[in-house]
């Protein structure tokens, strides 16, 4: 297995590999939901793969089977995020016949070394069951604020 960053190259597979992780994320993804992400996802990565999202993926020879996506973003500085820099870790997902096999842990452990580099002052995600203990052994915690989490959607 090969372990590495996600290059122009893997867009493709990154493409697949969101669809896949929607797919099992969001069980009932509409056909129309999903043929707006197959046509936009790729122009997506061409536009900021290695500048505001990176990827952090597992390779068994030239096929993709795990990978985890950082999302960077520069805010207004403030106590709660210092150095602007912030991050969510997305998408984390490992192909079903390679789960278990510390693929995600390994991914994960390279993005976090990165987020050290990049001076981020958080790093946030949301876990599923499956992935709560990995993200606790990676140092992450249950967020608690004085803030509500609240949302906004477009038409859903």
């Amino acid at each position: 297995m090969i372990y590495t960053k996600a290059t122009a190259e893997d867009i493709a597979q990154l493409t697949e590999l969101r669809i896949a992780y929607l797919a099992e994320d969001y069980s009932e993804l509409t056909e129309k939901d999903l043929e707006i992400i197959k046509r936009d996802l790729p122009d997506y990565f061409i536009r900021n793969l290695n500048k505001n999202i990176f990827g952090y993926v597992a390779r068994d020879e030239r096929e993709i089977v795990a990978c985890a996506l950082l999302l960077v973003i520069e805010k207004p500085m403030s106590p709660a995020f210092i150095t602007g820099k912030t991050g969510t870790v997305l998408n984390v997902y490992t192909k079903s016949e390679y789960r278990h096999n510390g693929h995600a842990r390994k991914v994960m452990n390279m993005l976090m070394e990165d987020v050290s580099d990049m001076e981020l002052s958080v790093v946030e995600l949301k876990a599923t069951e499956d992935g709560y203990q990995l993200y606790r052994s990676l140092g992450f915690h249950d967020a608690t604020s004085k803030y509500h989490q609240m949302n906004w959607s477009n038409g859903k």
